[in-house]
C-alpha cells in the first residue's frame, strides 16, 4: 500500500524539499550529530499541525502507526516524543519558523500562486490562557509608588532618630539609598551587640524595628520598579502571563465589557494563503499595522512600508484603517 498521488502529504514533502534548512542547522550545537535531518522533523511537525496533532506523544504514535507519517520520514525510524519536542521548543519557536514562512512565500510567488498586488488583513483579539483576575496595572502601581516614597520621607527620619542615628536624606529616595541606609544600621546593630527578638511578649528595640521597616520599603519598592517594567509601554500585564495585556474581546460570554488577558492576532493573507503574521499584546489594531507590513515577504518589505507611510501620511493622526472582519 502508497500514499496515493494526489494526497496533500506528496505536495508538503515536494515543497519543503525546496526550502533552504542551512538557518535550522545552525540553531544545532556543533557538538556531536543529528540523528534525524531537520528536514524531516520540520515535515513531520508540520503536517501534524495539518492534522492537528500537537502533542508529542500523539505525533510520535502516528509516526510509527502511520502510513504518511512513514513517508515523510523517508525510511527513518520514528522519532520519540522528547526529540520532537526539543525540535520544537528550540528550533520552530525561534526565528527560524518566520523565515520558514518566508520562503514558502517566496516558492508561491515564484510558482505564480500569490499576486502581492492584494493583501489583505485581518485581525482578532484572542484570550489568553491565563487567569482573568490577576491583573496589574501601571497608573496604579505609579501612584503607589509614588504613596511609599512620600510615607518612607515622612517616617524615615522619625526611625532614625529613635535608633540614634544621624543620615541626611537626599530628596529622592531611591532603593539605593535605602539599601544604604540598611547597610548602616546592621553596622550599628552588630557593633552594640543587639539580636534580635520575636514573638509575643518581646520588645524589639528601635534598630530592629527600623531594619524591619526600611527591608519592608524595598521589597515594596522593588516590586512596584519590576511591575513598571514588565509593563513597559502598556497600560497592564497579567501576572499569571506576562505578555497579555488586558483588554476587551470581541467574543464577551460574560456580556458586562470586562478586560481579559489576551493577545492581538492579525494575519495577512492572499488569494487563500497566509503570507504575515503578528502576535502582540497592543489593543489596538493601528499600532500592530506596521509591524504586519514588515512581517510580509522580504522582497516586497519595501513596497509594503511606501503604502504604510502613504496611507499614514494621506489619513493623519486620526487615522483608521478598516481590517477585514
Amino acid at each position: 500500500m502508497s500514499v496515493p498521488k494526489e494526497d496533500p502529504v506528496r505536495l508538503l514533502s515536494a515543497v519543503l524539499n525546496r526550502v533552504d534548512y542551512r538557518r535550522i542547522n545552525a540553531a544545532y550545537s556543533r557538538l556531536g550529530r543529528n540523528e534525524y535531518p531537520t528536514r524531516l522533523l520540520t515535515k513531520v511537525w508540520i503536517y501534524g499541525y495539518m492534522r492537528r496533532m500537537v502533542h508529542t506523544r500523539a505525533l510520535e504514535a502516528a509516526c510509527r502507526e502511520n502510513l504518511k507519517f512513514m513517508y515523510l520520514l523517508e525510511g527513518h525510524k520514528a522519532p520519540d516524543h522528547n526529540t520532537l519536542a526539543r525540535f520544537r521548543s528550540r528550533v520552530l519557536r525561534s526565528e527560524v519558523g518566520e523565515d520558514l514562512l518566508r520562503q514558502v512565500v517566496e516558492l508561491l510567488i515564484q510558482a505564480g500562486f500569490v499576486d502581492m498586488a492584494t493583501v489583505f488583513i485581518d485581525g482578532t483579539k484572542i484570550e489568553a490562557n491565563a487567569s482573568r483576575y490577576t491583573f496589574v496595572w501601571k497608573k496604579g502601581t505609579e501612584k503607589q509608588r509614588e504613596k511609599l516614597n512620600a510615607k518612607v520621607a515622612e517616617e524615615l527620619p522619625v526611625l532614625l532618630d529613635k535608633a540614634g542615628m544621624s543620615y541626611r536624606l537626599p530628596e529622592d529616595m531611591t532603593i539605593r539609598h535605602l539599601k544604604k541606609i540598611r547597610k548602616r544600621l546592621y553596622a550599628r546593630k552588630q557593633a552594640e551587640g543587639i539580636e534580635f527578638v520575636h514573638g509575643t511578649g518581646k520588645r524589639k528595640t528601635p534598630v530592629q524595628r527600623a531594619i524591619e521597616t526600611v527591608d519592608g520599603w524595598i521589597e515594596k519598592n522593588k516590586r512596584y520598579t519590576r511591575d513598571i517594567h514588565i509593563c513597559g509601554d502598556r497600560n497592564s500585564y497579567c501576572k499569571t502571563d506576562h505578555d497579555a495585556t488586558f483588554m476587551r474581546m470581541k467574543e464577551d460570554h460574560m456580556r458586562n465589557g470586562q478586560l481579559k488577558p489576551g493577545y492581538n492576532v492579525n494575519v495577512a493573507t492572499v488569494d487563500g494563503f497566509i503570507i504575515g503574521h503578528y502576535i502582540s499584546a497592543d489593543r489596538s489594531d493601528m499600532q500592530a499595522l506596521e509591524c504586519v507590513f514588515k512581517s510580509i515577504n522580504p522582497s516586497e518589505k519595501r513596497r509594503n512600508m511606501q503604502i504604510w507611510r502613504k496611507t499614514k501620511r494621506e489619513t493623519g493622526s486620526r487615522c483608521r484603517i478598516s481590517l477585514m472582519r
